[in-house]
């Protein structure tokens, strides 16, 4: 017959904490491992059987409490919270549970199960009231921790101990959930975009980089072709003087060295030169500008002579006192420049007679 609680009516009628049947005294007892069983001798307690063998006195003692030491699993019915954001839910869970004090648990709580239940499923409310939709789905394990800490704290006294509280399932409304689903899509859609238009600016400034880069070196290339080309000139221009001034050197010494006949056939390639410049005259423009003495042919070539001559005279003024380099050498000179005029009379005539010669020659092959 099954043993009914002091809560229970006198017409008999059991109340919600009836207690399972519980083993009879048969004077000898084998105590199961990892169940605890209370003894009461004349309505108080008296001890707590240990796995194993054990005497009971027979009238007297009564075994009133059976209680498992082992993890148990109490399910958690569906209820419905709100949440901050007045989301209401449905939600369920499990939760597992052990007795670590037999005593407490049969003598501190009339039902220490249902007690639990009814402590785990308000304490689930209370913690999601204090958080929003999102925060529930996205911290689940947060929720879950505080709901066996609360459980814990209050437990104690009832001998049983919460090892973990999970949240099984959670139910939200279908517009909520049509709601979720088009948030989801909209922000999927924002990602896509934002990674679109990522990619395009990439894009945009990798190219502009390109032209960039392009554009220096392609002023690196033109300055190293302009620093080439002015490089490869100046040193065209450095060569060509350097022909030039051994040219003229050649020259002044084979003038040096020829004296009287060398100074006359100069003379003579002024001259050709003068004429040959006089005959191009009309032949690059269409307006001429001639001297006034053009058919004077004598004159003329005298007038190149006489410039050719005081060319000659100042240079060898000039480079005369760096050869001797001395007083003696300088007196020297102008000996030379006095005398110079007597002795160089003749000269000066037979090369005008051999230009003038010459000349004629030219202008007849013309």
């Amino acid at each position: 017959m099954p043993n009914i609680s002091p809560f229970s009516s006198g017409s008999g009628s059991t109340s919600y904490f009836q207690r399972p049947t519980l083993p009879a005294n048969t004077i000898v007892r084998f105590v199961p491992q990892q169940t605890a069983w209370i003894v009461e001798r004349m309505g108080k307690f008296d001890r707590i059987l240990k796995p194993g063998f054990a005497i009971l006195v027979p009238v007297i003692d009564r075994i009133a409490y059976v209680k498992s030491l082992k993890e148990a699993a109490i399910e958690i019915p569906s209820q419905s919270a709100i949440t901050a954001d007045n989301v209401t839910l449905e939600l369920d869970g499990v939760l597992y549970t052990r007795v670590f004090d037999a005593y407490k648990a049969s003598y501190g709580v009339e039902d220490a199960e249902y007690a639990i239940s009814q402590l785990a499923q308000t304490t689930m409310r209370s913690e999601i009231g204090q958080l929003s939709l999102d925060h529930v789905l996205r911290e689940r394990a947060s929720l879950n921790s505080n709901i066996t800490q609360a459980i814990n704290e209050a437990a104690q006294d009832w001998g049983v101990t919460c090892l973990r509280y999970e949240i099984r399932d959670i139910h939200a409304p279908d517009g909520v959930v049509e709601a979720m689903h088009r948030q989801v899509t909209a922000e999927r859609s924002k990602r896509a975009e934002i990674l679109d238009s990522e990619g395009q600016r990439q894009s945009a400034i990798n190219i502009a980089e390109g032209r960039k880069q392009s554009v220096i070196l392609a002023s690196e290339a033109l300055k190293a072709e302009q620093i080439n080309t002015a490089g490869g000139e100046a040193e065209a221009i450095l060569m060509k003087a350097q022909a030039t001034a051994a040219g003229i050197d050649a020259v002044g010494r084979s003038i040096a060295e020829g004296e009287g006949a060398a100074q006359g056939a100069v003379s003579l390639r002024v001259a050709e030169k003068y004429v040959d410049a006089f005959g191009k005259l009309a032949k690059e423009g269409t307006s001429v500008v001639v001297p006034g003495n053009v058919g004077d042919i004598g004159g003329m070539i005298a007038s190149a002579m006489a410039v050719y001559g005081n060319v000659s005279s100042q240079q060898a003024k000039a480079m005369a006192p760096k050869m001797l380099g001395s007083s003696e050498g300088q007196k020297q000179i102008q000996d030379s420049q006095d005398r110079q005029p007597a002795r160089h009379d003749e000269p000066q005539d037979e090369v005008a007679k051999s230009v003038l010669q010459g000349f004629e020659e030219t202008r007849k092959k013309r």
